[in-house]
Formats: structure tokens, sequence, C-alpha cells
């Protein structure tokens, strides 16, 4: 039997259904009204913008600059017109969102967007103020396209981690989960269970159980995450094995 594994690659099959894509949001969008646009819209920029992000400031934007060409390609991104020429078939979401952004990016008309705040387009809230933590050096050791990839990578994991992390919000579990937590990046050993279950009020064996429960839960987070990004499920098991190539690269 296969043992259990912390490398947030290692995930096997769940046989939950195929998640609804991110690219059936973005389709959806292209016809729904103004209001479910910003909402979706929102959604987006709340997952995706780190990746876009780092690409630009790779590409020589400053952070300022980076931050209102993002905004502002969000909001092209959206429109009727770019969305009808949106083909789910021809890829991953990552790859679409990087080869559109590219297209944004080489009009010149993006930088004149980017130099003024608002410029008549839909702006949503976003938190920039975390933007440039760890940045630096994968600027300086990474491809504008590693940066993006590699920003991917840990934006999904987040985002997967925030899934799991939300579903322990009582106080009592929630101090569960952060005590055990370094679990799912291999932080600790079986030799520390006891200990954590010492600080916890529990048995090494219960600890233990908890343990797998939580990377359990994590692999299905993580796995629906990615879902989210892709097309067809086919895909699934590469883009996973993608995901982990990146994040172990950068380890």
């Amino acid at each position: 039997m296969q043992s259990e594994s912390s490398t947030p690659g290692d995930l096997r099959r769940t046989g939950k259904p195929f998640a609804t894509t991110q690219w059936s949001l973005v389709m959806a969008v292209g016809a729904s009204s103004s209001a479910e646009r910003v909402v979706a819209l929102e959604s987006l920029c709340s997952r995706y913008w780190p990746p876009l992000y780092s690409f630009a400031r790779h590409q020589g934007w400053s952070a300022h600059d980076a931050e209102d060409l993002i905004q502002d390609f969000i909001a092209f991104l959206l429109s009727r017109p770019v969305l009808e020429c949106a083909d789910p078939s021809r890829g991953r979401f990552r790859s679409f969102l990087l080869a559109s952004l590219k297209n944004f990016m080489a009009n010149a008309r993006a930088k004149a967007h980017a130099q003024k705040r608002g410029g008549g387009m839909t702006r949503v809230s976003i938190d920039f103020s975390s933007a440039e933590c760890g940045l630096g050096e994968e600027l300086r050791d990474r491809s504008s396209e590693g940066v993006f990839e590699r920003r991917w990578a840990i934006t999904v994991l987040q985002k997967s981690l925030e899934t799991v992390r939300s579903e322990y919000s009582d106080p009592s579990r929630r101090a569960l989960f952060e005590a055990l937590q370094p679990c799912l990046a291999g932080d600790r050993t079986e030799l520390s269970y006891g200990q954590i279950g010492d600080e916890l009020g529990m048995t090494e064996g219960a600890v233990k159980v908890a343990v797998h429960r939580l990377r359990r839960r994590y692999r299905e987070a993580l796995r629906a995450e990615v879902a989210s990004t892709l097309a067809r499920e086919e895909d699934l098991e590469d883009e996973l094995r993608t995901l982990t190539r990146l994040v172990s690269a950068g380890s």
C-alpha cells in the first residue's frame, strides 16, 4: 500500500465529479448582466491576480503601474468581445490568461491605461499589499513566464489551503488546524505526533488520524482547485504533476 505523502502533488483520484471550471465562469460572464459580471470579475481577480502581477513586474513595470495594469487587464479580459474569442478547447485557463496578458501589454494603449487610475474601466477590490512578498528573488532567477507559472502554482496551493482552513473555523478546530498544518508540508514527522498530542490534549493515535484526514481533505481541495482551471478532466493529472514540479523547483 502506498504511504501517505505530504508532497502537494502526490494526489490520488477521489472519484468526485469534475468541478465547474473557471472556463465556465468566464464564458458565462460574457452573456450575463452587468451586476453578475462584476461578481464574477471579483472572483477571478481574488484568485488569479498574483501570477499576472508577477509577470508584469518581471516585464519591467513598476509596482504602482503593475497594479493598474492588472486592474485594467482583468476588466478588459471580461469584456464581451474578448470572451467571444475565448475557446476552452485550446488549453488550460492559466495559458489563456498569460497569452491574453501578453497581447494586452503589447498594445501601446495598455500603458496609457495603466498611467491613469480608473481609465473609465471597472475597478475591483484587490489587496496588492502582499504582492511584493518574496518576489525579488523570483524576478532575478526566473524568466517572465517562469515567474508567472511559479506564482500560479503558489496561488493554487494557497487557495486550496484557504478552502480547508475555512472548514476549521470553530475555535477548537482552528487550534487543531494550526497545529497540524505544518504536516502538509512535511515539517513535522510521526516522531513529533506525541508532542502535538500533548499540546492539544490528544493521544498520539488521535493525532495520526487527524493528520491523515487533513492530508486527504487537502488533496481533495487541491484537486478541485486545479480542476477548476481546466476544460478537460483528462488534463488533471498532468496539471497536478506540472504544479508539483513548479513548487519543487522553488524549494
